[in-house]
């Protein structure tokens, strides 16, 4: 495999993933990208290139770096404020009463 190729493979590994942890559908990224939902499907397959613009679209949207995004390796800070992050928005989509008691557990972790 090439460098090119392993380069596009990671980068629809890393659209799929910043997807699917900020909680959207293909159909839903596709609608406020005003693409067509084939066209994230097939970038995420690895498929379709993906502009330098619309790299900046899907990060933004996504909650993510383009850096990130483009596989640039990141500092350690990066990776640590980019899994805070990551927590972050996977708590906003807790229930109110599950994060309750997460906050509890996690109040009861640090005594």
């Amino acid at each position: 495999m090439s460098d090119l190729e392993t380069r596009r493979i990671l980068i629809a590994t890393r659209l799929r993933t910043a997807r699917e942890m900020a909680g959207l559908s293909q159909g839903q990224a596709a609608k406020m990208l005003r693409i067509h939902r084939p066209s994230i499907s097939e970038a995420e397959a690895g498929r379709r290139k993906v502009s330098a613009e619309e790299l900046v679209e899907f990060a933004r949207i996504y909650g993510v770096s383009v850096s990130w995004l483009a596989g640039v390796k990141v500092e350690s800070a990066d990776r640590e404020r980019d899994r805070i992050e990551l927590a972050a928005r996977k708590l906003r989509a807790l229930k109110p009463a599950d994060l309750d008691r997460l906050l509890k557990v996690i109040d009861a972790l640090r005594s």
